[in-house]
């Protein structure tokens, strides 16, 4: 993927690229066996390539803010005149790679989306081996570094907890 694929920025200001789902589709098998199987998915319905991809996760593919900016043609929630509204509400506090919803939206309002795609990844990268983790990766996946980046090391606690409570 280029740095500035637009299929990476979620329209509700997620980034898809470090997404443990996207990960596992383009670079681990086995993960994204074990994902589906987690959620009794076939494995071809759990693959996703973005946002914006044409194939997406099951979930994704039933995202309300996909659906909400698409009818109201916008590419970013934050573009919308109801911004925040309670559906991205409610989105964002369910879960800890959610975190900096609001944060991703404003930057790329700021700065547009290019921009902001080259500046997010850092936060997903080990400072160690330079690999790409998830929310959800406490260690890096490839040489073990804890935590596996800055975003982990920021939120960690908030991430245990809703491991936790899986």
């Amino acid at each position: 993927m280029g740095e500035s694929d637009k299929r990476m920025a979620a329209v509700c200001g997620l980034y898809c690229e470090a997404c443990s789902w996207f990960i596992s589709t383009t670079e681990d098998l086995e993960r994204l066996k074990r994902l589906a199987a987690h959620r009794n998915w076939s494995v071809d319905e759990s693959k996703c390539f973005g946002c914006r991809s044409d194939k997406r996760l099951p979930y994704c593919e039933k995202c309300k803010m996909f659906a909400c900016a698409a009818e109201r043609g916008i590419d970013f929630c934050s573009e919308c005149e109801q911004y925040p509204c309670d559906d991205l509400t409610q989105f964002q506090s369910a879960m800890p790679h959610r975190i900096e919803l609001w944060d991703n939206l404003e930057r790329i309002r700021s700065v547009g989306y290019k921009q902001w795609l080259e500046e997010i990844r850092e936060n997903y990268t080990c400072a160690r081996c330079q690999t790409l983790n998830s929310t959800y990766d406490l260690k890096c996946r490839k040489c073990g570094e804890e935590p596996s980046c800055s975003y982990v090391a920021k939120h960690r606690q908030e991430i245990e907890q809703y491991l936790k409570g899986k």
